[in-house]
């Protein structure tokens, strides 16, 4: 099937180490997909596989329709690739580098320069065209990184933790050139960064000790959290423990927790059963006591609690 990844059993084992253990999954034009997981979780090594700079021990990688092991010309054709610290060479400049990449990519007299103008604009690289590499920032080495990776304007991009080093504003930029990107490739980034996955991925999967653990929508994620639709409510004035007992006996309310209290003002978390929704139930109680309401707020869930959730267990070896 065109304008897709598929990934089907994919393993890969260092000595007694199963890195990665019969990881399958697929990615369809216009997603892009989050690929998390703690560090030595088997994302780096799965990526690597992935562009066939590693090669899997069993299992099939096929992009837009071609086998990785048949055809791996045509396959890295279509394919840009962000790896892991984004290797450079330090002594040549940025305007350099990517004029080699331009060479070896086949881009020749006009093509060339608009498409070394129009990259060198994404990624905003202006003002280091001509310093030396090795003198650049964290920052700008993994902008350089980028360039080279989207230069060809790839069918698929792999991008390995894109804003590591990147202050807030040119995060804030290479996920809007991400989302922007998107709607016409494949995209699958790793990243660490748990905001990244609500900023600009529309799939997320969690991979830990090598397997596939969880696969979903950010608000899937988000609602397999044990806080996912439940309601914080600030209250002053009244008995905190006449207050918990009465929020603990209406509809839908599976347990209340005193998160603070201070003076005559009370915080609580009121969780639901089942996840279901409880704030009209608890507007309802306030209406019906005339409580004294500082904060009514209603949780959607959280990736972390989530992510730890899923990524505790026990390594595997042979």
């Amino acid at each position: 099937m065109q304008g897709m990844i598929e990934i089907k059993n994919l393993c890969k084992r260092f000595g007694p180490i199963v890195a990665v253990d019969d990881v399958s999954f697929a990615v369809h034009r216009g997603e892009v997909l989050g690929f998390l997981g703690p560090n030595g979780a088997g994302k780096s090594t799965t990526m690597k596989m992935i562009t066939g700079f590693l090669t899997p021990d069993s299992g099939t990688v096929i992009i837009e329709g071609d086998d990785l092991a048949l055809a791996p010309v045509a396959v890295k054709k279509r394919i840009g690739y962000l790896p892991e610290g984004a290797p450079l060479y330090a002594d040549m400049t940025p305007a350099g580098f990517l004029n080699f990449i331009a060479e070896i990519r086949g881009f020749r007299g006009e093509a060339k320069r608009r498409r070394l103008d129009e990259t060198i604009a994404k990624v905003n690289l202006e003002q280091v065209l001509d310093q030396p590499i090795g003198t650049l920032s964290k920052g700008f080495k993994r902008r350089v990184g980028l360039a080279q990776a989207i230069f060809h304007d790839p069918e698929v991009l792999i991008l390995d933790e894109p804003t590591d080093g990147l202050d807030p504003n040119q995060k804030h930029e290479v996920r809007t050139l991400i989302r922007n990107m998107a709607k016409e490739k494949v995209i699958v980034l790793s990243t660490h960064i748990l905001e990244e996955v609500e900023a600009v991925c529309s799939r997320a999967i969690i991979i830990a000790y090598g397997r596939l653990v969880c696969d979903g929508t950010p608000a899937e994620l988000e609602a397999r959290s044990r806080v996912h639709n439940a309601v914080t409510l600030a209250l002053r004035g009244g008995a905190v423990n006449g207050t918990r007992d009465e929020l603990r006996a209406l509809s839908g309310v599976k347990s209340v927790e005193l998160l603070t209290q201070n003076d005559d003002l009370a915080r609580f978390r009121v969780y639901p059963k089942d996840g279901q929704s409880l704030v009209t139930t608890i507007s309802q109680a306030v209406r019906e006591r005339s409580w004294n309401v500082e904060e009514l707020s209603i949780e959607r869930g959280r990736l972390d609690e989530v992510f730890r959730s899923v990524t505790t267990g026990e390594p595997r070896t042979s």
